[in-house]
């Protein structure tokens, strides 16, 4: 079983942990990638497109020693009116061109030729230009035939001979270019894999970590649930025991101190009547009884003012009809009272929180609302064409809702809530982001023990409304922790 400080540990260093790495990951891998397409890059360009080139210069040198070729076989031929020295022009253009081509195939080479090839294709070249030299001096010495059998004999044979060599490079090429070919290849076939893995890893990641989330949420909504729960309990058990102390204070003053000075008022007036008219201790009894009289007076009010008696005796309506005009007076305060319905009694133990949530409302109404006017209206089910006319007084901007049982709420008809208004036109209620005072908690946990939903609104006209709407079946269970049976209000 985890310990405390296990359950209660926030997932945050986690998720943060896993945030990083995933993160690092994927810096690591595209960096990897950007790494992979750069060396392929280097690689079509520095190898492949420089043997295409060298290629291209090639195919360039074994054109020119076709021409070459041409040009020995037409000096060959018996025919031609020219001397031989007339091809020397045209020898020494393809000789510019030819070294020229060397020159770039030399520096386009691939560095997988040997170097011996580099080196047998130069001295074969400079070979094959002495012999050209030495043809045309014999040419010019007018030895026609020694110059033509030295064309037979060498020059035709280093053509081939070269012509063979740049043949095998080309060859050599195609073939570099093939495994050049292969290895891009690879190449690719290799940064596809492992992009599908690195794909499937973060795949993987995500469901590691959203299923991480979901059970730290789902323990952290477990634990706010619970936590909410005990809450609830403990703000009813606080309810319940700040009722149960008020009712015995109340009934303390009412019944102890109350006869207590009933009898010393009594006694007072026995006393009175007993002594002689104009004695001085006749009056000073009298003002005695009537300060015991008045002590009397406030100890009945201060009983009432913490727990009438008349809600467990006479019921809501009439501790209402009893209670307003009473706030009338000590506020100033006019209070409009109106009631519409069939009355339908309504047990004490919800009684005593409708009828706080309703001295709570006045409270607030007198204390910060800065109204000389309230209206409180306390309607019965009655029939629905009557409920949906009273359902429109007091419509307005919702500022907060409050908590009910919400099974009973919906399962109950429209017609079947006690609903109880307070409305002034005051200032109306605090913002938000201002605190607030532990009254309308205090109203809104009376409203859930009684499985009613209590409403703070601000009407269109201004100030405030309070709300309570209470199902006609109220179960007990939520004021009274020993029941679990329900009742008709």
């Amino acid at each position: 079983m985890p310990s405390a400080s296990q359950s209660q540990r926030s997932p945050t260093a986690g998720l943060l942990l896993g945030l990083i790495l995933t993160l690092a990951a994927v810096v690591a891998y595209s960096g990897y990638i950007v790494w992979q397409i750069k060396g392929l890059r280097q690689l079509q360009s520095d190898l492949a497109d420089r043997s295409r080139k060298d290629s291209l210069q090639l195919l360039r040198i074994q054109n020119d020693l076709n021409s070459l070729a041409l040009a020995m076989r037409d000096m060959l031929d018996i025919d031609e009116p020219y001397p031989l020295t007339a091809w020397s022009a045209q020898f020494q253009r393809i000789r510019t061109d030819l070294d020229d081509a060397l020159r770039r195939e030399e520096q386009l080479a691939p560095a997988a030729r040997s170097p011996q090839q580099k080196e047998y294709l130069r001295s074969a070249v400079a070979q094959f230009w002495d012999a050209v030299d030495r043809t045309f001096g014999l040419a010019q010495a007018n030895q026609q035939e020694d110059a033509r059998s030295e064309i037979r004999l060498s020059l035709q044979s280093r053509q081939a001979a070269l012509s063979n060599a740049v043949a095998r490079l080309l060859i050599q090429n195609n073939e570099y270019e093939e495994v050049v070919a292969a290895r891009t290849g690879q190449i690719y076939d290799r940064v596809q894999r492992q992009v599908y893995v690195f794909l499937a890893a973060t795949l993987v990641a995500i469901v590691l970590t959203s299923l991480y989330l979901i059970r730290s949420n789902r323990l952290l909504f477990a634990r706010l649930a619970a936590l909410s729960a005990q809450r609830r309990d403990l703000a009813q058990k606080l309810i319940a025991t700040q009722e149960s102390t008020l009712r015995y204070i109340s009934r303390e003053l009412h019944d102890e101190f109350g006869q207590v000075l009933t009898a010393v008022g009594s006694m007072l007036g026995r006393a009175e009547r007993h002594t002689p008219e104009g004695s001085p201790l006749r009056s000073e009894l009298h003002e005695v009884r009537e300060i015991a009289q008045n002590t009397l007076n406030t100890v009945r009010s201060l009983s009432q003012a913490l727990h009438p008696v008349m809600l467990d005796e006479a019921g809501l309506e009439t501790t209402l009809d009893w209670y307003l005009p009473t706030v009338e007076r000590q506020t100033g305060i006019a209070i409009s009272y109106e009631k519409t319905g069939d009355a339908f009694p309504i047990p004490s133990a919800a009684a005593v929180h409708i009828y706080r949530i309703v001295q709570e409302a006045l409270n607030n109404v007198a204390r910060h609302s800065g109204s000389n006017q309230a209206w409180v209206r306390l309607r019965f089910p009655s029939d629905s064409s009557e409920t949906a006319k009273h359902n429109k007084i007091g419509r307005g901007m919702a500022s907060a809702a409050s908590t009910s049982a919400a099974d009973d709420r919906a399962s109950a008809p429209a017609d079947s809530f006690l609903e109880l208004e307070v409305e002034d036109r005051g200032s109306g209620f605090a913002p938000a982001n201002v605190r607030q005072g532990i009254g309308l908690v205090a109203m809104r946990e009376r409203a859930q023990l009684i499985h009613g939903a209590i409403e703070f609104l601000q009407p269109a006209q201004g100030g405030s409304l309070v709300r309570l709407r209470v199902p006609r079946r109220v179960s007990e269970a939520g004021t009274q922790s020993s029941r679990s049976d329900t009742m008709d209000l």
